[in-house]
């Protein structure tokens, strides 16, 4: 009989204790969100974000989980991070160098991991000296200065604060990632969204209480959620599942072979990267009206608010465009149909080598374009119920395409990690019987 969850749970020290090191890890990060940096008025900072909610600000403060808003010494949140890790995968693709790193197994990737951190270090400090003169010119709506006292001294504290601060956050992923369960980096992103649920919820509450919503669409709004939240698990989930079959083969004195597996190509491969790429191209004009009095770039960023026809047109549009441009540079058609010449397979029907590649790639395109138009449609339809029918959705789509991605991130590791044991369970069993 099989055993329920917890049972499982209670009877397997090692899983128990990595998920305890997992929440404890989140917890510390979660008090560092409220340890501001010194120097600032908090009440006037409040006040600038809740004008700036529609631009890179509101954006960034989400990933940070409010870290942002508080400008505590987690402010830069993960981001730099992860923009470090991104620009050595574009490098990756141009540069020899590190594609050669990249194909030299755990030291290699030790090695790029390396100059990740010192590209997330070289961020920081120029998003941190950048965030301190953006400062020292933000008022709040009253006209009040968000920096108590400007100069260099303000500077210099704020951009070794911030620059320790993401450091000790890589830190904290990387332990996470190591003695937790799941990606540490994804877990923090994940706690910092689901943690802003909790206002969410009191602030519904109050719309009711206003008289502002009813309870039927509040109805409608949880049940259109978890519609969504549904179809996001089943696209996630969905893939083209290509057949390879192998040729027997002599090996030595043993016949080697003659097996059928299939090639996995998914849906989103490029996850939540298209979205947050074209977020931040859309918002950065509104960002820039914000520091600047130019009545024509006000203008032009009233175009590019997320209630906008205009915006969101673009924004399906780049969605479309970087998840094409993200696959191609995480998934190589040519060095898997290589991988599978080489081992002694083919595709039934398609010759190896060249017609392999062409193959894989013509259904990798199609398969991308219908996963591009499901990101995008995520990604925009909170946005149109929003603005039009003045629904109080919480999760934007990318918010959501990336909690429900880390939340089955994790219950597939917990899951597997239950298999396994289970699983060496039984050889050990196996073994003293043979014993006996």
């Amino acid at each position: 009989m099989a055993l329920s969850g917890v049972d499982n749970l209670s009877r397997m020290p090692e899983l128990k204790k990595k998920i305890l090191w997992t929440f404890l890890l989140l917890a510390v990060y979660r008090v560092g969100i409220h340890i501001p940096v010194p120097g600032v008025d908090s009440a006037a900072l409040a006040d600038f974000f809740e004008s700036v909610s529609n631009t890179l600000f509101g954006l960034f403060d989400m990933f940070s989980g409010g870290g942002l808003r508080n400008l505590s010494i987690f402010a830069l949140g993960i981001m730099p991070y992860i923009s470090a890790s991104i620009i050595i995968q574009l490098l990756n693709v141009v540069s020899p160098d590190l594609k050669r790193l990249s194909q030299e197994g755990a030291q290699g990737r030790k090695k790029i991991t390396q100059y990740t951190r010192y590209a997330t270090v070289a961020i920081t400090l120029i998003q941190g000296f950048g965030i301190a003169i953006g400062l020292e010119s933000m008022t709040s709506p009253t006209g009040a200065p968000v920096v108590l006292h400007a100069g260099w001294t303000f500077r210099f504290i704020t951009i070794l604060t911030l620059t320790a601060g993401t450091v000790f956050l890589m830190w904290l992923g990387e332990q996470m990632t190591e003695k937790g369960i799941g990606n540490g980096i994804s877990m923090i992103i994940f706690a910092g969204i689901v943690a802003g649920l909790p206002a969410a919820i009191f602030n519904t509450v109050r719309l009711m209480q206003a008289g502002e919503i009813t309870l039927f669409l509040l109805l409608f709004v949880l049940a259109f959620m978890v519609a969504i939240l549904a179809f996001i698990v089943f696209m996630e989930r969905g893939q083209r599942r290509v057949p390879i079959h192998y040729a027997k083969r002599m090996m030595g004195r043993k016949m080697m072979g003659g097996q059928t597996t299939h090639l996995p190509l998914r849906i989103n491969t490029a996850g939540v990267i298209p979205p947050i790429f074209a977020s931040s191209i859309l918002m950065f004009p509104a960002t820039l009206a914000n520091f600047s009095n130019n009545e024509t770039l006000s203008r032009i960023s009233a175009y590019f608010t997320p209630s906008s026809i205009v915006y969101n047109i673009i924004y399906v549009a780049l969605i479309i465009f970087f998840c094409y441009f993200y696959t191609a540079i995480i998934f190589d058609p040519k060095g898997i149909a290589e991988n599978i010449q080489k081992q002694g397979g083919f595709i039934p029907g398609i010759r190896p080598g060249a017609r392999t590649r062409e193959y894989i790639d013509r259904i990798l395109a199609r398969i991308t374009l219908w996963g591009s138009l499901y990101v995008a449609a995520i990604c925009v339809l909170p946005m149109i119920m929003i603005s039009q029918l003045n629904v109080p959705f919480y999760f934007g789509g990318t918010a959501l395409l990336i909690v429900v991605g880390v939340a089955m991130d994790f219950m597939g590791k917990i899951e597997s990690y239950m298999i396994s044991r289970q699983y060496e369970g039984l050889m050990g069993k196996g073994s003293k019987i043979k014993g006996r």
